[in-house]
């Protein structure tokens, strides 16, 4: 496969712009971490995922791409020395097939399927039906409509969780009222395009593809879950006014119409960055196959 190298000079200017756009959200995350502040909105990507965030600050050029004067690079899993220059070899590629197939498959899959919306996030009521606030995950918010009035938004509405990632965190008493009963082993035969955490599983997605892929596509995809996930909660039982964030009634006719409009346009925003991540799964077990 042929491979563009890059003087030190141009890669250095691409990990400064990196380091500028990610330390946006990295930073206000490690100071609140320091003081001990919880953030349910802008620290769930920091907790929930695996990725830290000197990973994500960290700049990769994709494989493909080889750096010059690039010594540190060297230190990282996945890289190599060609030609004086430092990249991530075919053989880490190569080692990473298993990942690249499944991730495929799973990509494909949801990308195939037209998005399903009108599920008005239920399922973060889900997680707390029956539950008394301070056994809530975010027991330090009230519940907007307090716990009769949560369990009620509950007991009135057809919940359809399709991703897994969240039905597991339902409640028990909540269990059963979901349409679908998603298992790990079977994701792909569940994901759909219009569900808020199958777009927000993007960005976990491209971070276990690094360093095989460009930061620059992480970075797309963690926009887009810190995006959706300002929606998930503003749609959630909690109040959560004290952060800036107004509520998405979904208990009203309103709020369903303004929760499925977001929906759509989370789903649009998705789909191309879906599509790249696809499209470098298949560049790169192409890179993988035996020759």
């Amino acid at each position: 496969m042929a491979v563009e190298t890059l003087p030190e000079t141009v890669w250095a200017a691409r990990r400064a712009a990196h380091e500028v756009r990610v330390d946006t959200w990295v930073r206000p995350h490690l100071e609140r971490r320091r003081l001990g502040v919880d953030h349910p909105v802008e620290d769930f990507l920091f907790t929930y995922y695996a990725q830290r965030p000197s990973a994500l600050r960290r700049w990769h050029p994709g494989f493909g791409t080889a750096l010059e004067g690039a010594g540190e690079h060297l230190t990282l899993k996945g890289y190599v020395e060609r030609a004086g220059a430092a990249t991530v070899s075919t053989e880490h590629v190569r080692s990473q097939r298993r990942l690249l197939e499944g991730l495929h498959a799973l990509l494909g899959a949801t990308a195939g399927r037209p998005p399903r919306l009108g599920c008005l996030g239920l399922h973060e009521w889900a997680m707390v039906y029956r539950r008394p606030q301070a056994q809530v995950r975010h027991s330090g918010w009230p519940l907007r409509l307090g716990v009769d009035g949560t369990d009620a938004v509950v007991e009135s509405h057809r919940i359809t969780c399709s991703h897994f990632d969240a039905f597991r965190f339902f409640t028990e008493q909540a269990r059963p009222r979901n349409t679908l009963q998603p298992g790990r082993e079977d994701r792909a035969l569940f994901e759909q395009p219009g569900c808020l955490h199958a777009g927000m599983d993007l960005y976990k997605h491209a971070f276990r593809l690094s360093p095989m892929v460009a930061s620059e596509l992480v970075a797309d995809c963690f926009e887009l879950a810190r995006d959706i996930r300002v929606l998930d909660m503003r749609a959630s039982p909690y109040d959560l006014t004290g952060l800036g964030h107004a509520p998405v009634r979904i208990e009203t006719a309103d709020g369903r119409q303004e929760y499925v409009e977001a929906q759509q346009r989370f789903a649009e925003r998705g789909a191309p960055l879906r599509r790249r991540l696809i499209e470098e799964c298949e560049r790169l077990l192409e890179a993988s196959r035996p020759r």
